[in-house]
C-alpha cells in the first residue's frame, strides 16, 4: 500500500532557485542555532557579521532573480501557492536590507544588556521568511502561514529582554492582540472560501468570472470575509483604529527589535495587503475602497496628533509609524482605484517604494535611539536626548537628517516617498485624502522638531553630567551611516529607484 501511494502521490514541481532567498535565510538561521549551541561563545561581532552575510547573500540572490523576472516574466511557484514576480523580489531585497541593518544595531546591544545573541539573530532570519512568504503568497492559507511565521518570531523577540519587565509586557500584549488579529484574518479567509469555493487568488477570480453573477457581488458572506481580512491586515500595519498595540510594544520591546518590527513587518504587511486587494479581490474594490480611504485618514490624523503629545521618543516614533502607515494606505487607496485593470499602477509602485524608504529611515532612527537608551534601554524620553548635540554632534547630525526625512523635507528620501503616494492619489482624483495627507505631514513635523530641539537647543540640567555617556560602537555607526547616506542619495537622485519600483 505504501509503495502504491508513493507511486501515485505526485507533489508540485518546485523551482528551487526562485526560492533560494528563503532557503538561504532558513539555512543561515539553522546553522547559527546549531553551531552556536555546540561551540564556545563566538568572537565579538561574529554573530552579527554572520547574519549580515546571510542577509546580503539573500539580497544578492534577489537581485539575480529580478533580472530573471525581467527576462522570463512572472510565474507561479509550488503548485500556485506563491507568486514569482517583481513584487516578490522587491520584498526579498527590502527585508534583506532590514535584516542586515537590524543585525548591526543588535551587535553591541545584546552584550550591553546581557541578552543571548544567537537566538535573536536567528529569529530575525526566521521572521524574515514569514515576511517574504506574505509578500509572495497566492493563497489566503499560505498568507496566513506567512503571517504566523513572522508574528511568532516577533512575539518572542519583543519579550527577549528578560531583565526588563516592559519587554515581557510588550511580548504578552503583542501575542494576545496578535492572536485576535490572526483569528479575524482566518475567519475572513474561511468566509471567502465559503463564497467562492477556494482560497487561491487565481481561483477566487476564476470563480467570480465563471460562477458568480452580478447579484452575488453583494453577497453578505463574501463581503463579511473581505471586512475581516481587512481587520487582520490593518492590525499588522498598525492602522487606526487597530493600532492600540503599537505604542506599548514599540516602547517595551528591545530597541533593535522595535526597529526590525517597524521596518520588515510593515514591508511584509503592506505587500500582503496589496496582494489580497488587487489580485484576489479586485471585483469587490468598490466595496472596500471607502474602508481603505477611512483607514488612511484615521491613521494620518490620529497618528500625527497622538505623536506630538508624547514625551517618550519610542512612543513618539510608534505613533509616527502609524502616521506613515496612513501615507502608505494613501498609496493603497490609489492602487485599488485601478484594481483589476491592466497596465501600470502608480499607487502600487508608490506604496512599495515607500516601504523600502521608510524601512531604511526607521532603522537608522531607532539606531540612534539604541545608542541614547544606554545600559538598561530605559533612557528613551526626551530628556535623555538633551544636550546630545554637544556630546555627539555627528550622531545628532545623522539623527537630524533622518528626522527631516521622516517629516518629508525636500532633498531627502522621505520627500520622495510622500510625494509618490500623494501624486498617485491625485492621479486617481482622490483629492481629499491627498490634502489630508499633506496637512498630517505638517502636524507630524512638530513631533520631529521637538526631538531636534531637545538635541540641539535645550540646555543641560543638573545631574546630566552624571549620566552614562552615549557610546556608538562601530557596527551601530555603520548602520546609522548607511541609513543617512541612503536617505540623502535618494533625496538628490530619486529617479533610478522610482523607475525600479514594481
Amino acid at each position: 500500500m505504501g509503495a502504491l501511494l508513493a507511486e501515485t502521490l505526485k507533489g508540485p514541481s518546485i523551482d528551487w532557485f526562485a526560492l533560494s532567498p528563503l532557503l538561504v535565510l532558513l539555512g543561515g538561521a539553522m546553522l547559527l542555532l546549531v553551531v552556536g549551541a555546540l561551540t564556545p561563545p563566538w568572537p565579538k561581532h561574529a554573530e552579527a557579521l554572520f547574519t549580515v552575510a546571510v542577509a546580503v547573500a539573500s539580497g544578492v540572490l534577489g537581485v539575480v532573480l529580478w533580472h530573471r523576472v525581467d527576462q522570463k516574466g512572472p510565474k507561479l511557484l509550488v503548485g500556485g501557492a506563491l507568486q514569482f514576480d517583481r513584487t516578490y523580489v522587491w520584498v526579498v531585497i527590502t527585508i534583506a536590507i532590514a535584516i542586515a541593518l537590524a543585525a548591526l544595531l543588535t551587535d553591541d546591544y545584546v552584550r550591553r544588556e546581557g541578552i543571548d545573541g544567537p537566538e535573536v539573530y536567528a529569529l530575525y532570519m526566521l521572521s524574515a521568511i514569514g515576511g517574504i512568504v506574505m509578500g509572495s503568497a497566492n493563497d489566503l492559507i499560505v498568507l496566513f502561514l506567512g503571517i504566523e511565521i513572522l508574528s511568532i518570531a516577533l512575539y518572542v523577540m519583543a519579550a527577549s529582554h528578560r531583565k526588563r519587565i516592559q519587554s515581557q509586557e510588550a511580548g504578552i500584549k503583542y501575542f494576545v492582540l496578535g492572536g485576535f488579529s490572526s483569528a479575524f484574518f482566518l475567519y475572513g479567509a474561511a468566509l471567502i472560501y465559503g463564497g467562492t469555493g477556494s482560497t487561491n487568488f487565481t481561483k477566487i477570480i476564476g470563480a467570480f468570472n465563471s460562477n458568480i453573477n452580478a447579484n452575488r457581488h453583494h453577497d453578505a458572506m463574501i463581503l463579511a470575509g473581505v471586512a475581516l481580512l481587512l481587520v487582520g491586515l490593518s492590525f499588522k500595519v498598525a492602522a487606526v483604529p487597530f493600532h492600540f498595540w503599537a505604542p506599548d510594544v514599540y516602547q517595551g520591546a528591545p530597541t533593535p527589535v522595535t526597529a526590525f518590527m517597524a521596518s520588515a513587518a510593515k514591508v511584509a504587511a503592506f505587500a500582503a495587503m496589496l496582494r489580497v486587494l488587487l489580485e484576489a479581490l479586485p471585483h469587490w474594490s468598490a466595496d472596500y475602497r471607502p474602508v481603505v480611504w477611512m483607514l488612511a485618514v484615521l491613521s494620518l490624523v490620529g497618528g500625527s496628533i497622538m505623536a506630538v503629545v508624547q514625551t517618550n521618543v519610542k512612543r513618539m516614533l510608534a505613533f509616527s509609524s502609524i502616521s506613515h502607515a496612513g501615507f502608505m494606505l494613501v498609496g493603497v487607496e490609489a492602487a485599488v482605484h485601478l484594481a483589476g485593470a491592466t497596465g501600470p499602477n502608480d499607487g502600487h509602485s508608490a506604496t512599495l517604494l515607500y516601504t523600502l524608504i521608510y524601512a531604511v529611515l526607521v532603522l537608522g532612527t531607532f539606531g540612534v535611539v539604541t545608542a541614547v537608551g544606554r545600559t538598561g534601554d530605559n533612557a528613551t524620553d526626551l530628556g535623555a536626548f538633551r544636550g546630545l548635540g554637544r556630546q555627539r554632534p555627528l550622531l545628532t547630525g545623522g539623527m537630524t537628517v533622518l528626522l527631516l526625512a521622516q517629516a518629508g523635507v525636500p532633498l531627502t528620501s522621505g520627500f520622495v516617498a510622500k510625494f509618490g503616494v500623494i501624486r498617485a492619489a491625485v492621479e486617481v482624483h482622490s483629492y481629499a485624502v491627498a490634502i489630508i495627507a499633506m496637512l498630517a505631514a505638517v502636524i507630524a513635523a512638530f513631533l520631529y522638531l521637538r526631538i531636534m530641539i531637545s538635541m540641539w537647543v535645550t540646555e543641560p540640567e543638573a545631574g546630566d553630567d552624571a549620566r552614562e555617556a552615549v557610546k556608538v560602537p562601530a557596527p551601530l555607526a555603520v548602520a546609522i551611516g548607511l541609513s543617512v547616506a541612503f536617505t540623502l542619495v535618494i533625496g538628490f537622485f530619486p529617479g533610478w529607484l522610482i523607475h525600479l519600483a514594481p
